[in-house]
């Protein structure tokens, strides 16, 4: 999942409207997907990523960007399903033993434990036969505590960013983070603190707050129950490791991978009855993607790995690189702009910059759901 702030948001907004708007004048000419493939590398899998598909915005999700209305999903598949083809992981880990990929293929991918993934999306992806994968933080399951993005959207909604502030504060961490905005916190903030300190920030954002974390979770009730996660299945959705409480990649180390990577696999497996092969980076940053944690999902057996940096995936991609575009649009020009131009004019911009940052420096994924070419 990816933060956006409410103070950035409209600036954010506009700018993403201007490139949608930009890029998808393509779609009203002729020869629109033959136009795009002239404006950069080779593209082959596409992959989708959805998270909340809800009517509203809730205090719990308002300012993190990742809420769609049913129709704005519904209308989302039906352009994938006219101009591209669905396929599965299957068929995307098969490509790599040498059996093609159909032409145009999709992968559609979904984040998070949110139970509007079951109630809503997953019947509206089989009316259509397009198959999925759900990547799950299995702490959240059962509605008994919040995802740490869910409780600090809340705190920023029901408190005012000042109620962070003073955690950090208390905490005595390094006043040269800035905490000026919900997106200052996930991406300068906790990706900078220990889990340890991760978990302190949390205890004493409650304890502040004076929140009863158990009761606001039932109260919520935003995520899956362990009986719709084993409905799943049924609606060709294949479960993914998503860590088990939705932490940034750069902290983890040693045990850490065994609490968050391994637990959350176990937990999965126990609850689905199926096995968790795939595993996508919570908040999509190559930087989240280190060389220990790929080493260590490498040696547990994942067979893909998943970024959401909106860029083009090549005919090589590496599986253990797949990157995905968040979507937001809510017309086929809008679309078009944000599955196939622009994450190709973002491997151009990577080009001119002299190759994508390896080091993990590029853009997070909240940039990619504004549709920036940052």
């Amino acid at each position: 999942m990816s933060m956006l702030s409410p103070a950035t948001k409209p600036q954010a907004d506009t700018r993403r409207t201007a490139l949608n708007f930009a890029a998808g004048a393509l779609w009203y000419g002729p020869a629109s997907f033959g136009i795009a493939r002239m404006l950069g590398p080779r593209y082959s899998l596409r992959c989708v990523l959805f998270h909340n598909i809800a009517e509203t915005e809730s205090p719990f999700t308002k300012g993190l960007g990742g809420t769609m209305t049913p129709r704005d999903f519904e209308s989302a598949l039906g352009f994938l399903t006219k101009h591209y083809t669905p396929v599965s992981l299957q068929n995307v880990l098969a490509s790599y033993e040498g059996q093609p990929l159909p032409e145009r293929p999709v992968l559609v991918t979904f984040d998070d434990a949110y139970a509007s993934v079951r109630e809503v999306a997953a019947p509206l992806c089989a009316e259509q036969g397009v198959p999925a994968v759900f990547f799950v933080n299995a702490s959240c399951l059962d509605n008994r505590r919040l995802a740490m993005d869910n409780l600090l959207s809340y705190v920023a909604n029901e408190f005012g960013l000042n109620a962070i502030q003073a955690v950090k504060h208390t905490l005595g961490i390094r006043k040269d983070l800035a905490v000026n905005s919900l997106a200052d916190v996930f991406h300068n903030l906790l990706p900078s603190i220990s889990l340890d300190m991760r978990q302190k920030f949390r205890d004493t954002l409650l304890r502040q707050t004076g929140i009863d974390e158990s009761d606001l979770a039932g109260r919520a009730n935003l995520y899956l129950t362990s009986q719709q996660l084993r409905e799943l299945a049924a609606f060709n959705f294949e479960i993914g490791n998503h860590t088990y409480t939705h932490v940034h990649g750069r902290p983890m180390s040693g045990e850490d991978f065994a609490e968050e990577i391994d637990k959350n696999k176990i937990a999965l497996e126990a609850a689905s009855g199926t096995r968790v092969r795939s595993f996508s980076v919570p908040y999509g940053s190559s930087a989240d993607l280190t060389p220990a944690l790929l080493s260590h999902l490498r040696d547990s057996g994942y067979e893909a790995m998943f970024l959401a940096e909106g860029r083009a995936n090549s005919p090589y991609a590496d599986r253990a690189r797949l990157d995905r575009v968040s979507i937001t649009a809510k017309a086929d020009a809008a679309f078009f702009s944000e599955i196939e131009v622009l994450p190709r004019l973002r491997r151009v911009k990577d080009g001119l910059a002299g190759s994508r940052n390896e080091a993990g420096h590029a853009s997070p994924e909240f940039a990619d759901r504004q549709n920036t070419l940052a």
